[in-house]
């Protein structure tokens, strides 16, 4: 065992003793060290209960046989986090924590891990610490919290968010904004919906990372508990037949995830976090991937934002197992899982109890899954469109570019009410090297929706949105306008085309006009200059 470098043989006695003075007897020596990544912290809603899934995982590890140790990792929570500098932090975060998985796990030579996570950044960022380092390990994801209920009516945080529009717009009242607040989120875990949370938990389960039905497991559940007890079990298994995660995380696995993702119509940005774990394990998965399994999985769930289904009826429907059997045709099935068994015999028993939260293949929501990648002039390298979340109005829409240099310039013309339907809403600078930190746009989507403008604006950037962002929203335009991309060069007026069943992005330029925009552009100064954001501002080489 990897452990054997830190505790075995005469010039280890210091080792030895430093771990003795935790508590760690001549008997634990002689069991698999198990590290657990949590992700524990009071200040993130999905996270304030992981201390007692963490317990729950040490007695599972303790009753197999293994030596358990805890160590915590960062956490963001990006609501809290959305529309203001703090948000930058978010996707640079998920680096921060697979560092800091690594470093723990590196430099004391633990046999194995659990990772206790939950939202946006915390997982991807834990799988990649996975795939990095390759020693046997497990993902237990926290779960959803429930739903609010606001006059017999269901709701969450995206309602908040939207309801911010409708404030400005004045159609709601102050009294009625702070009622939908006190009531969204009722509890503990990661927001109802299938947001970038809840997707990644999801997906995660669909490699075969977790085990089956974590993902849709409710945080406040007795089964989320059991789960993480089983999951501290199986560990030490793992690590007893040498199970790694590069024998788990293969591309057949990828491919798997990206199928569930988009009869899912999960979040825009697993098309970022499913990359960078797959880079991480050395496999190549293009984005043209998630295009081409998307347009012939069709999308069996819809929910919440765009539909009306949530986590609990997710779970109560049959969860990512059900869902999987119904896509069996289009999915290895002879994939390994984290169970030490393939798909095919984790999914085989599993039963769709409601085919209006699980559709037939016979019966989708839509022909085509969730995700689209559209190119065009204004995005020669791609951008991404959550395609089931864009009313049929909008899938084609021509409109003249309202165009600002960062989030809080689009939010104060919003509030001045100066977009207008038919506009095409253009937020640039806001890209990996130029927010930096590629920001979520979820206040300016929720702005419009909540404003009744979702089906006559559409929203560009080279930033990203929220898991919760719905309607006619582009992200993830490249090249950025940090790095010169025609998006930098758009003006106001300008005529923009988006055509999603087409996957074109265009703006009606000619190439020598837009050849000579770009020629007099010219890189704008970093924002910032210190601390961890700087590293990912352009150089002047770049």
């Amino acid at each position: 065992m990897r452990s054997d470098e830190v505790k075995c043989g005469v010039e280890r006695a210091a080792h030895r003793a430093l771990l003795q003075s935790l508590g760690l007897t001549r008997k634990d020596f002689s069991k698999p060290f198990i590290g657990i990544a949590n992700s524990y912290t009071s200040v993130v809603p999905g996270h304030i209960h992981l201390q007692r899934l963490g317990e729950a995982v040490k007695e599972g590890i303790l009753a197999a046989g293994g030596t358990p140790f805890e160590f915590n990792t960062i956490a963001v929570c990006d609501g809290i986090a959305m529309g203001h500098e703090g948000m930058r932090y978010s996707l640079p975060s998920r680096e921060l924590i697979a560092d800091s998985v690594e470093v723990m796990m590196q430099a004391h030579r633990l046999d194995g891990m659990v990772m206790i996570s939950n939202c946006d950044k915390v997982t991807p960022g834990m799988l990649m610490a996975a795939s990095r380092i390759d020693v046997p390990a497990i993902s237990v994801t926290g779960g959803a919290m429930k739903s609010g209920v606001l006059n017999g009516r269901k709701v969450g945080v995206d309602q908040v968010f939207e309801a911010t529009g409708q404030a400005f717009a004045g159609k709601i009242s102050d009294e009625e904004l702070a009622k939908l607040e006190e009531v969204a989120c009722p509890g503990c875990g990661s927001c109802n919906g299938l947001f970038t949370a809840n997707t990644m938990a999801c997906l995660t389960e669909a490699l075969g990372m977790s085990l089956p039905y974590c993902a849709t497991s409710l945080a406040v559940s007795a089964a989320k508990q059991r789960i993480a007890k089983e999951s501290g079990s199986k560990i030490v298994e793992l690590v007893r037949n040498g199970v790694k995660p590069s024998t788990i995380m293969t591309k057949e696995a990828f491919m798997n995830a990206v199928v569930v993702d988009t009869a899912l119509g999960g979040s825009s940005n697993t098309v970022l976090h499913l990359s960078a774990i797959a880079k991480e394990a050395g496999i190549s998965l293009p984005i043209m991937t998630f295009d081409d399994i998307s347009r012939k999985v069709p999308h069996l769930a819809s929910m919440v934002p765009s539909g009306p289904h949530d986590m609990e009826e997710l779970d109560n429907a049959g969860g990512i197992p059900a869902i999987m059997k119904e896509l069996k045709k289009f999915l290895h099935i002879d994939a390994l899982t984290v169970t030490e068994k393939t798909v095919w015999e984790n999914i085989k028993d599993a039963q769709v109890v409601d085919a209006e939260v699980i559709r037939p293949l016979t019966n989708p929501v839509h022909k085509e899954g969730g995700i689209a990648i559209l190119k065009g002039n204004l995005a020669p390298k791609g951008a991404v469109v959550k395609a089931v979340a864009v009313s049929p109005k909008m899938l084609k829409h021509t409109g003249p570019a309202k165009v600002y240099d960062s989030e809080h310039e689009a939010e104060a013309a919003m509030k001045r009410l100066e977009v207008k339907a038919g506009d095409v809403v253009v937020i640039r600078y806001e890209g990996p090297k130029g927010g930096p930190g590629m920001p979520e746009m979820l206040i300016p989507t929720a702005t419009i929706s909540g404003m009744g403008l979702s089906e006559s604006v559409a929203l560009i950037t080279d930033g990203r949105f929220s898991g919760a962002t719905r309607g006619g929203c582009i992200g993830h335009v490249a090249p950025e306008a940090a790095e010169g991309g025609p998006i930098a060069v758009i003006q106001n007026g300008d005529s923009i085309t988006i055509d999603v069943p087409n996957r074109i992005i265009n703006v009606d330029l000619s190439e020598q006009e837009l050849k000579n925009r770009l020629s007099k552009w010219k890189p704008r100064p970093p924002k910032i200059t210190k601390g961890y954001l700087a590293r990912y501002q352009p150089t002047p080489a770049e």
